[in-house]
């Protein structure tokens, strides 16, 4: 074993110490962000805390922006693992193999300084490095076979975005706890990504980290620019602006420079040269790795929407979004009307979920959806005894396909619940104009307030309305994706349909 010494961390301001002394890397950390260096910190210590609290799980979301040295971060992280924890299997994954490299890349990098070099026992070939303490990583494939039957005690996953669906479920499952040098060890899978669309694998791993009580680290462009010099000038008038954390639903930093302000003002606020949350002068910025001008330049090349998910990690893209209109400040509500008239709209399903919605619709016009049920291999007796709960709605709007006999047993699902006295309207139109209905509830022309509200219960509404899309590949296409949140849309769909367009005659029911 090499006589090179190093000694373990055993707090955050040591690990600065280390970081700084050794690998040249020095991060800031600006409360109450999620900072680079509170991921090394989370990373290394495994989720314990300063005063040995531990969190629930050491997995790890890292969240931040294109350029802003997450898969270097990742390549620190695993350097720190192999070096104080003899023993440890690390493996690096990628969304293609040519990410996977990357990130080894870096790691090689790291040990090409001559005292962690005197580390590394045998040879470092084109995807594993081993220590003389034991310890060893590797790069993986992006393929099931790669992942599967692979045991370790850490995961990287670099470019989550890009991963094939199987891949990633495959790889939750390869990570395992060990005691190695009378340590435990914990096992532990960590993603890094960009946000680039709400219905990504990205933005369903940062919701199920939110809601699993998992870390979720962010930042953007700001949180990683160099020092600004003179050339650039500041508004000198207002502090900072507080770092994003209310989970990608902020305001839009559409502020407009004055006359000679730097174009990042309204992102920057003088934080780049330094400039303390008081407006003076301190250190609480401009430390990072990204120029000023680069920051500039990818600003004026890229649209907001593009700049604002990308770089500033403020939310997805949601050029592809059929109902981009939706926006939570303006749509979710914690209340309901007490006295209005009561409906519903419902898709069919069973092995695909079944989504019904109840709604009150005031007696100014406004819907606003109180209740979901979302469910699949659920038969259609269970969803009619929903629907004839108290109270009961005047008439339910459903998928004109219910029209249809079932081969075993004869009648319609239309027919079903007419049967059991509901009154069903179930109107056939094409998609666009349900779709057109919708959109004009949300966000009205004539500019008024909106006319379709949803409560905060309703949370499956609320992430389709979030996330169902078109397909990205095919621009000329006016249908939107089904692939999972097309459900609750589609209820919502026929719920407006038969609320805003009614039949003008009387439905015949032939089953």
């Amino acid at each position: 074993m090499s006589d090179f010494p190093l000694v373990r961390p055993a707090s955050a301001a040591d690990l600065r110490e280390f970081l700084a002394r050794h690998l040249d890397l020095r991060l800031s950390s600006r409360p109450p962000s999620e900072s680079a260096f509170d991921y090394l910190c989370h990373a290394f210590f495994e989720g314990r805390r300063e005063g040995g609290t531990l969190a629930v799980s050491p997995d790890a979301v890292v969240w931040a922006a294109r350029g802003s040295g997450k898969t270097r971060l990742a390549a620190v992280a695993t350097a720190l693992d192999l070096l104080f924890k003899p023993g440890i299997e690390v493996r690096l994954l990628g969304g293609s193999l040519e990410q996977s490299a990357r990130m080894y890349g870096h790691l090689r990098a790291l040990f090409d300084r001559p005292a962690l070099a005197a580390r590394l026992r045998g040879r470092v070939t084109a995807r594993r490095l081993e220590l003389d303490n034991g310890s060893r990583a590797e790069i993986l494939a992006q393929s099931p076979s790669s992942v599967r039957g692979t045991r370790v005690q850490k995961l990287r996953c670099d470019e989550v975005e890009l991963f094939r669906p199987e891949v990633f479920e495959a790889a939750l499952l390869t990570t395992r706890s060990a005691r190695l040098d009378g340590r435990q060890v914990r096992g532990s899978v960590e993603c890094f990504s960009t946000l680039h669309v709400p219905h990504g694998l990205m933005a369903r791993v940062v919701r199920e980290a939110l809601s699993s009580g998992t870390r979720v680290f962010r930042w953007g462009v700001v949180d990683v620019l160099a020092r600004c010099g003179d050339e650039h000038r500041c508004r000198g008038d207002a502090p900072p602006s507080a770092p994003v954390t209310d989970g990608g639903n902020a305001p839009s930093t559409a502020e407009v420079p004055r006359e000679g302000d730097c174009p990042l003002w309204p992102e920057c606020r003088g934080r780049a040269k330094g400039v303390d949350d008081a407006g003076g002068a301190g250190e609480g910025g401009g430390g990072g790795h990204v120029e000023v001008a680069d920051a500039l330049a990818m600003k004026s090349r890229v649209s907001r929407p593009t700049w604002e998910a990308e770089m500033l990690c403020l939310r997805p893209s949601r050029g592809d979004a059929v109902y981009a209109e939706f926006d939570r400040a303006a749509h979710v509500v914690e209340s309901e009307p007490e006295t209005a008239l009561r409906v519903a709209g419902m898709d069919f399903g069973f092995r695909s979920p079944t989504a019904i919605l109840w709604a009150v619709v005031t007696p100014e016009g406004v819907v606003v959806i109180v209740r979901e049920r979302v469910v699949a291999c659920r038969v259609l007796d269970e969803h009619i005894a929903a629907l004839l709960e108290s109270p009961r709605p005047a008439w339910v709007g459903v998928d004109p396909a219910g029209l249809q006999r079932s081969e075993q047993t004869g009648i319609s699902c239309v027919h079903a619940l007419r049967s059991a006295g509901l009154v069903v309207r179930a109107r056939s139109s094409p998609i666009h104009l349900g779709i057109d209905l919708v959109r004009a509830r949300l966000r009205p022309a004539d500019g008024g307030p909106p006319r379709l509200l949803v409560h905060a219960r309703c949370r499956h509404l609320i992430e389709a309305l979030e996330t169902y899309h078109y397909d990205q590949s095919r621009p000329e296409s006016l249908a939107p994706v089904k692939d999972g949140p097309d459900h609750a849309a589609d209820a919502l769909r026929y719920l407006v349909l038969n609320l805003d367009r009614p039949v003008r005659a009387d439905e015949q029911d032939y089953s």
